[in-house]
């Protein structure tokens, strides 16, 4: 972000030179300096109004915009001559946020929108930051201007925003953490590229993988060499069984999916070891009948749509919700989650139809409910046919954490190409790193291997696994940012690996 701002002044609580002082704590509001004996909440109660408030810019807020930019970075500093106007002026991905007075006057603004042309692939970056002169010197409109610009573009589904920053802006940044990347002259103006760490797929990997090595030390679930695997091969059998639970608050919300889920997650869990389903078993607390009914209509019309029999279960009435489904299915030639190793390029084979489903945009895609028994199947079938070295389901932690978690079973790293993940259009991409995209399998293999005959669903290649550890995300300038530092689940490297 070309930046304009006097540092001279303290960020928090110093009043501006035109009127009460601002808090930049917040990332869309100034709040005034409060007077001491003042309660530190009045602004939040409504009994004082703010001294800015940060927006998305109208018409007439734009104009006001782009002449504050002139008279900043034309007339004031000199960088540009006649206007400093450019192409993502133009674009209609852009976003500019002003924040305005009380009066509705524009004191300050930014811009920020996708990186570059074609597809928004999740790379944003920020620019044109400019504060009225007259309202610098610890107004902190600046600074709220930056915290909103992030939280915008991270709502967009951003993986990586950056900005182009003037040197005596930067210490501003890495107060509000930025990080420093290199330096980057523009307009014969010493800048920096600066970058603000976006922690969405380390955070969900965190909260939904990271204590399991702890709570399974000692033990090695599925044997040594499916450690980490969803499914566990049976001993002396070619039985694979498989057993998930589903929130109890989603089987109380929404009963019906809740039940189809169970079907689901279990059934995907079977199929990324190459197993075939032969039967279910469903486990049910409810608080009364007509929540049974509710979720067990889900459970069947799964258990129809796919062709899997429930062979049996238990069902308690007069208790909290809660849900476990155990899949029984076969294969002699189980696939390890942790068979991979680097220099194995990594594939995302997902169905791409359908939709977010009501109420969790954002968090779950729903295509299998649209889909035939034989598009099903099909899908199902696909690991099995194509016999990769690894596989693993993509679930609760995502595209990226799953991705970990599988290289994590390899014994090495992975680095997954943003630009070639396959991926709906009506998801952004930050959503659909971090959600649950009902039936989407990642593989690790060989280059060249063909991919899976997965029926309707869509594969690419994407990454590759590589030495070391963690998910670094490779964008299409060839730079690499962190998903993931380290381990997902700790529980790490299956073994019978002498690489591993």
């Amino acid at each position: 972000m070309t930046a304009a701002h006097d540092l001279g002044g303290a960020l928090l609580g110093t009043p501006s030179r035109r009127g009460p002082g601002t808090d930049p704590g917040g990332a869309s509001a100034g709040k005034a300096a409060r007077t001491p004996g003042e309660p530190v909440c009045d602004v939040l109660l409504g009994r004082r109004r703010p001294g800015f408030l940060v927006e998305e810019a109208d018409g007439a807020a734009l104009a006001a915009y782009r002449a504050l930019r002139k008279k900043v970075f034309v007339e004031e500093q000199g960088l540009f001559r006649g206007h400093d106007l450019d192409d993502r002026d133009h674009d209609p991905r852009t976003v500019v946020l002003v924040a305005k007075n009380r009066a509705g006057a524009v004191l300050g603004g930014v811009r920020l929108g996708p990186a570059a042309d074609g597809p928004d692939i999740g790379w944003w970056r920020g620019g044109r930051l400019a504060v009225d002169p007259a309202e610098r010197g610890g107004s902190g409109i600046g600074p709220a201007l930056v915290r909103a610009a992030s939280a915008r573009a991270e709502a967009a589904g951003a993986l990586r925003f950056e900005a182009t920053v003037q040197a005596h802006a930067a210490p501003m940044f890495t107060r509000l953490g930025w990080r420093t990347v290199r330096a980057l002259p523009v307009a014969g103006v010493p800048h920096l590229l600066m970058r603000r760490p976006i922690g969405r797929i380390a955070a969900l990997a965190q909260g939904t993988k990271r204590a399991l090595g702890a709570l399974l030390a000692g033990m090695t679930p599925g044997g040594p060499r499916f450690l980490g695997d969803d499914g566990a091969p049976v001993p002396g059998s070619d039985l694979v069984a498989a057993c998930d639970a589903i929130l109890p608050a989603m089987v109380e919300r929404d009963p019906g999916w809740a039940g189809w889920c169970s079907v689901l997650v279990n059934l995907n869990d079977l199929a990324a070891m190459g197993a075939a389903p032969v039967g279910l078993l469903d486990a049910l607390g409810a608080r009364d009948v007509a929540a049974a009914e509710r979720v067990l209509a889900g459970l069947r019309r799964a258990a129809a749509a796919y062709g899997v029999p429930v062979l049996g279960g238990h069902t308690q009435l007069g208790v909290p919700a809660a849900l476990s489904v155990t899949a029984l299915g076969r294969t002699r030639h189980p696939v390890p989650g942790g068979g991979g190793r680097p220099g194995h390029r990594v594939r995302l084979t997902a169905d791409l139809a359908g939709g977010w489903r009501p109420g969790y945009t954002g968090r779950q895609w729903d295509s299998t409910t649209r889909r035939r028994t034989p598009e099903l199947r099909a899908m199902l079938g696909a690991v099995a046919a194509a016999r990769p070295a690894a596989a693993k389901d993509v679930s609760m932690a995502g595209v990226a954490g799953t991705l970990g978690m599988l290289a994590e079973a390899s014994g090495c790293g992975a680095v997954l190409d943003v630009a070639a993940v396959p991926r709906p259009g009506a998801a952004t991409m930050g959503d659909w790193l971090t959600c649950f995209p009902g039936f989407a399998m990642l593989t690790a293999d060989e280059p060249g291997r063909p991919g899976l005959p997965a029926g309707p669903a869509t594969g690419a290649g994407c990454g590759e696994l590589t030495s070391g550890r963690g998910v670094m995300l490779r964008w299409p300038d060839g730079e690499l940012t962190e998903a993931i530092a380290g381990p997902v689940t700790g529980l790490g490297a299956a073994g019978e690996k002498g690489w591993a």
